[in-house]
């Protein structure tokens, strides 16, 4: 499996690419070419372009949760991809709101989009080495959901704990790698999620963990992750500069930008 960066946060001192608050990852998968979430704007597209790779050979789209920096480049992405499925949580497409009434997530709504929809709280496979996790379980107790905002709960708001939040696995014969999107259901619940269902050893991770100040949740994160004897580890998106470097200091963590590629 190859992985691709196409927005970030972060951009190369050397790779003259576009950054914006956001995350899109192009992955190969033999054959398969799979377009997991698709930033905030058009960014994706057009650093996919500098980097010649090819978005209108995409046959799947994942969509990791459904806030704006997610799934903003939808409207973009049918443009130049009139055909594809679409795998995501039932509720990722729906209607969100900040506290003060912005629009948190994405502008369209599920008949907007011409894919097929494979829509599940379930894992779903994705390609012959890659599942989509589903609706992920609340397995610790340091890793409480945050209300973030008000989502529309079929045709009433209510305080949205991003219960569609997910991520993806790979999995090889020895291990598995996470490649997430925001992680607001939790890294460590993200991960032991992952290990129940297929009872093998994580290799590596890339994505958001959505930590932001070094506290208590951080240093139980890192005492979790330290204890997985992790090959690679690449937290980006939303995890601050703060808790990166919190824990670099007990575990190696690579970083990530724009262009970046990753083979697993």
């Amino acid at each position: 499996m190859r992985l691709t960066v196409l927005a970030d946060n972060n951009t190369y001192i050397d790779k003259y690419y576009l950054g914006e608050p956001a995350l899109s990852y192009f992955i190969e998968d033999g054959e398969e070419k799979i377009l997991f979430d698709c930033g905030y704007s058009d960014v994706f597209l057009k650093n996919a372009e500098r980097i010649g790779l090819d978005l209108t050979k995409v046959s799947t789209v994942v969509l990791s949760h459904g806030h704006d920096d997610h799934t903003g480049g939808l409207s973009h992405l049918i443009r130049v991809l009139p055909h594809a499925r679409l795998i995501t949580h039932p509720d990722t497409l729906a209607e969100k709101q900040y506290e003060d009434g912005r629009n948190a997530g994405s502008l369209l709504r599920e008949s907007d989009i011409p894919y097929e929809m494979s829509l599940s709280k379930e894992p779903q496979n994705v390609s012959e080495h890659l599942t989509f996790l589903g609706e992920i379980p609340e397995l610790n107790d340091f890793e409480k959901r945050v209300q973030f905002g008000v989502h529309d709960a079929g045709g009433c708001f209510e305080p949205d704990f991003v219960m569609e939040d997910s991520a993806l696995v790979y999995e090889t014969e020895d291990s598995i790698s996470i490649i997430t999107g925001c992680s607001h259901a939790g890294i460590c619940n993200i991960i032991e999620y992952a290990k129940s269902l297929f009872k093998k050893p994580v290799r590596g991770i890339i994505g958001g963990f959505h930590l932001k100040t070094v506290n208590e949740r951080v240093e139980k994160t890192i005492g979790y992750l330290s204890s997985l004897d992790l090959e690679e580890l690449y937290p980006c998106h939303c995890t601050s500069f703060a808790v990166r470097s919190a824990i670099h200091q007990k575990i190696p963590c690579g970083e990530v930008g724009v262009g970046m590629k990753i083979e697993w």
